[in-house]
């Protein structure tokens, strides 16, 4: 059986998920999956803010390696992140519901690059992430079964 592209997005995003538990910790919903791209959400609860009463940084942060790590595992391929930088543009506070929108900029050998923004639920932009990633051994699931 030859699964889709999309097909084969959706599995690897059904076993990564079912293994993420940093991911289900935070908050974050994984609302969709495809060839390169993922996107995922959470609102920003109390535990999430810094003494600045706004949201930690590193919440934003991880929210955003997230959807990456769906993004550039969804071809069946593990694949990890080699580096990642943010920039923070706009605070986010208690209450909002932030969207990290990931897509492959593009895939060369074992390697990959992924831009992600993370958008509040008016459309502000929040942070920009991009990341490198690199695969290793191994599958998400048998393409056979």
């Amino acid at each position: 059986m030859t699964l889709t592209p999309q097909a084969v997005a959706e599995r690897s995003a059904e076993a990564m998920w079912a293994r993420d538990a940093a991911s289900k910790w935070l908050g974050a919903t994984l609302d969709a999956v495809g060839p390169g791209t993922a996107a995922l959400s959470m609102t920003v609860e109390t535990h999430h803010t810094n003494g600045h009463d706004i949201c930690h940084g590193g919440y934003i942060f991880t929210l955003a390696d997230s959807a990456f790590a769906f993004a550039c595992n969804s071809y069946n391929t593990v694949v990890v992140a080699q580096h990642n930088v943010i920039t923070f543009i706009a605070p986010a506070r208690r209450g909002d519901r932030l969207t990290a929108e990931a897509r492959e900029v593009t895939r060369y050998g074992r390697s990959g690059i992924y831009d992600v923004r993370v958008r509040d639920q008016d459309g502000r932009l929040i942070a920009e992430f991009r990341g490198a990633s690199r695969a290793i051994e191994g599958r998400h699931f048998d393409e056979a079964s």
